[in-house]
């Protein structure tokens, strides 16, 4: 009889043969997302840090896509107890190659409040309210920080703007279920058209003084919108997400259209 270690050494190219046809009933094979010979998602031509958070936690950007066509900025948490919108970025970067837009995520911008569960960063600033445009001083949930642009978080993502200039930043909040219209209305209806987001002017009374927007649309000639998903987005629509969202500026992941 042959030994127990040559049976087994017969056995493993079969067994590996039949797994990677699937022919195994009730084995399921996990396939990790296709990645680069750097180590990077497929999707991604580069991986920047921009900056590092007051605990010195990166905050990095991943650039997609094509680079000379339009560009567009997409951020998410900037308050870190906003986290749903974060997934329709990952899935951008671990997803197919971008193609038809120059494109950068910002998946994570408030790494501290992100791992500590809250709105504000760890020296408590709600970062959106520390940009130098319209800036007051704010205490509180909105606190402003002691002076513009005191946060190294608001300096790294200020810097990274001013070197990308993006004709559009998207950038995605909780739990207001709205698109803000305040400006440049009609592309802000055809954003909450293509998400299926209700319209709104999201002023935020008295305490909307400088934000990243605010600060973005006074500085460059680019547009800068909130777009803000409900408290329990459904896994659905934030699935649908990011290919509604390449629609907006005629791009689209996969195969390059022929």
């Amino acid at each position: 009889m042959p030994s127990s270690r040559a049976a087994r050494s017969r056995r493993t190219p079969l067994l590996g043969a039949l797994l990677a046809l699937g022919l195994l009933p009730g084995v399921l094979v996990l396939q990790a997302p296709p990645t680069s010979a750097a180590g990077r998602p497929r999707a991604v031509l580069e991986k920047v840090v921009i900056g590092h958070s007051v605990k010195g936690r990166r905050i990095t950007a991943y650039h997609l896509g094509e680079p000379g066509a339009k560009k567009v900025v997409l951020i998410s948490l900037m308050h870190g107890n906003e986290p749903a919108p974060r997934r329709i970025l990952t899935n951008l970067v671990h997803g197919p190659r971008v193609h038809g837009i120059d494109l950068w995520v910002v998946p994570v911008y408030n790494p501290d409040g992100f791992a500590r569960g809250t709105r504000r960063n760890a020296r408590g600033v709600d970062l959106n309210r520390n940009y130098p445009y319209k800036w007051i001083r704010q205490t509180g949930n909105y606190d402003s920080g002691p002076r513009p642009r005191s946060e190294p978080e608001t300096r790294a993502m200020m810097a990274f703007l001013k070197k990308v200039k993006p004709a559009y930043v998207l950038s995605f909040h909780q739990p207001l279920h709205a698109v803000d219209v305040t400006e440049r209305p009609a592309f802000s209806r055809k954003v909450a058209k293509a998400l299926g987001l209700p319209t709104s002017h999201l002023r935020c009374g008295s305490s909307c003084h400088g934000t990243m927007t605010m600060w973005f649309n006074h500085r460059f000639k680019g547009f800068a919108l909130t777009v803000e998903y409900g408290a329990h987005p459904s896994r659905a629509r934030l699935r649908s997400a990011p290919r509604r969202i390449l629609g907006l500026f005629d791009a689209w992941r996969g195969h390059h259209a022929s």
